[in-house]
């Protein structure tokens, strides 16, 4: 969520409101279809106090497409099982991406305050160190012998 409590009563495409019966024709299936896919957890409905199935338009959606992957592309029930999971394990992974994404724009612009500060705090008197143009001359250095 982003921080804001969310009303209770707004509606939501995970909000669990349909029946199986009305799950069923808004999904083209049989209600027996559907019971079928949540013994298999293919599609796994929320469930009241009396143990009854109650459907999501996200759960809706997911039915369509497991009768599309199917019927139209021939895969079996076990292969979409895998499909599913699979997807959902990528959509949990580009979340927490998207979450350290996040946490590292974060850092840095933490270490450019920090390093602004650092900077600011330096001494003005000092003189920033310049290199010396090197010639071929040979210094020699001699130390100063103690007077004595």
């Amino acid at each position: 969520m982003d921080g804001r409590r969310r009303n209770p009563y707004q509606l939501t495409d995970e909000s669990p409101v349909y029946v199986i019966s009305i799950a069923a024709q808004l999904s083209g299936l049989h209600p027996q279809t559907l019971r079928q896919y949540d013994r298999l957890g293919l599609v796994s409905p929320d469930r009241t106090a009396g143990r009854g199935r109650r459907y999501s338009a996200r759960d809706i959606e997911l039915l369509r497409t497991v009768q599309q992957l199917s019927q139209d592309e021939g895969i079996n029930l076990a292969g979409i099982k895998r499909i599913i999971e699979l997807e959902n394990q990528v959509a949990a992974l580009q979340q927490r991406v998207a979450e350290l994404s996040a946490a590292v724009d974060g850092a840095a612009v933490a270490m450019q305050q920090r390093e602004a500060q650092v900077h600011a705090s330096y001494r003005r008197d000092l003189v920033p160190y310049q290199d010396v143009q090197h010639s071929g001359a040979l210094v020699v250095w001699r130390p100063k012998r103690p007077k004595g």
